[in-house]
């Protein structure tokens, strides 16, 4: 959801200490999160649910809400939504667990992004979902999205988008300067190095620091720096080696200064996107329809390739952003908010998202010859959903997110975002940063490990 990664990055801080308070001592030493697997309801009652007069109230930023809701109450009329966007990033995060901590206040239905639903559903707020049949819907999404929501054995939300990453380049800056589509990492750090001698405005991408990026490209390196070996027993390893294949290719554009100095999201960067000053990025594949409307004059010159690797024709990519929704265990109507769940993130609701923006996390949808080939005018008429749903197929699997990921992600500019500014090794911050992030878990009762 495009909207979820651009707020995500944009907040400064995110969820603080407060949030884990009380966590432990609700889930105790157990490797499950709570006891919502006793709960559950059958189709039939979920049916009945969707049935009866019924208020449920939704909380969520994405704007391919409102038409799932719209088309939810024409479908079930007795049932209505009340749709809130409580705020987003920090502000949507913090006033969900203010209300799970008050024990009333919560919404029967929240949005969460996946790397935040461990720490909900760690403080035992949320809905176990296998209990109202969830668990037989894991071939219905890809696997990487399901992986995400599927956390100790439990289903704490049934996923809404994915973004898978690709390279997102602009076709008239590498061909005005001969530079060939980068397959691989080497070649990618070439064509930054090609670009930049020839024109000193342009360059490759921009980064200045973003603990979502850090943590994808790590992930496609093949790192697995965060284990999760029960709700009170992690680990975190920075120093994995796929952690540092990544600082290993990316330090060169740091430390020579081939990274546009430029904030994503930014008025500046959106001009970069728009002029070519900023020739590629590796994002996820939710970015199509923000290139659309905030680099306009770009139409026409952008295309999608697939992520560059480290090994030469072996595919590798890695999720950036997306979340699902998870039904909260202070909702009175747990079956009606479980059937809007399979509305809004079944085959009906999924083609409003995708209609609408979104990236499907849906296999079905994924594979529509409709979707596949649908030609975009804004990347010169290229099928990009071609390249995306490989992309999709090619996430490397075994990744995982801490219980206390936002906090850990709300220090990054502290520790790996000092290297970023001195323009130094990344990996020293990469260790910084596991330090300060150990050391919280730590303070907050966990068990954590750094091998």
């Amino acid at each position: 959801m495009k909207n979820s990664n651009h707020l995500r990055r944009a907040a400064a801080a995110v969820l603080a200490g407060s949030l884990l308070v009380g966590s432990l001592a609700a889930c105790g030493g157990s490797a499950s999160t709570g006891n919502a697997a006793s709960e559950g309801a059958s189709a039939e009652d979920i049916a009945k649910a969707l049935q009866t007069e019924t208020t449920l109230t939704v909380w969520g930023w994405a704007p391919q809400l409102e038409p799932i809701v719209e088309a939810f109450e024409a479908k079930y009329p007795k049932v209505h939504v009340n749709l809130e966007n409580v705020g987003t990033g920090n502000t949507h995060y913090t006033k969900l667990q203010n209300a799970v901590k008050a024990g009333s206040g919560a919404p029967d239905v929240a949005q969460i992004e996946y790397s935040a639903l461990p720490q909900f559903a760690l403080s035992d707020s949320l809905v176990d979902l296998d209990g109202y049949g969830a668990g037989e819907l894991e071939d219905d999404y890809t696997a990487s999205t399901w992986g995400s929501v599927n956390l100790n054995g439990g289903i704490y939300a049934l996923p809404q988008d994915s973004g898978p990453m690709a390279m997102f380049y602009r076709a008239d800056v590498f061909e005005k300067h001969g530079i060939a589509v980068p397959a691989t990492w080497d070649e990618y750090v070439a064509a930054a190095k090609t670009l930049h001698t020839a024109d000193p405005n342009a360059y490759i991408t921009s980064d200045t620091g973003d603990a979502g990026f850090a943590t994808s490209m790590i992930w496609q390196a093949g790192g697995q720096p965060y284990t999760i070996n029960s709700t009170t027993d992690v680990g975190v390893n920075l120093q994995d080696e796929g952690s540092k294949k990544w600082t290993g290719t990316w330090n060169t554009l740091v430390k020579d200064e081939l990274l546009a100095p430029v904030t994503s999201w930014s008025d500046e960067w959106y001009k970069g996107l728009s002029d070519g000053s900023i020739a590629t990025l590796i994002i996820g594949a939710w970015m199509p329809a923000s290139l659309e409307s905030g680099a306009a004059a770009g139409s026409g010159n952008w295309r999608v390739a697939p992520m560059p690797t480290y090994e030469k024709g072996r595919a590798a990519a890695a999720e950036n952003g997306g979340g699902g929704d998870a039904v909260l265990k202070q909702s009175k109507n747990k079956a009606a908010a479980y059937g809007f769940l399979q509305f809004s993130n079944g085959p009906e609701g999924a083609k409003i998202h995708a209609a609408n923006g979104g990236f499907p996390s849906t296999t079905a949808d994924l594979e529509t010859d409709s979707f596949l080939n649908a030609a975009n005018p804004y990347f010169g008429g290229q099928k990009i959903n071609e390249v995306l749903v490989q992309a999709s197929k090619d996430v490397v699997p075994g990744w995982h997110y801490l219980p206390f990921q936002t906090y850990a992600n709300s220090i990054f500019s502290d520790t790996v975002g000092q290297a970023y500014g001195s323009r130094s090794d990344l990996n020293d911050g990469l260790k910084a940063w596991q330090e300060a992030t150990t050391k919280y878990g730590q303070q907050q009762g966990f068990t954590v490990s750094t091998k």
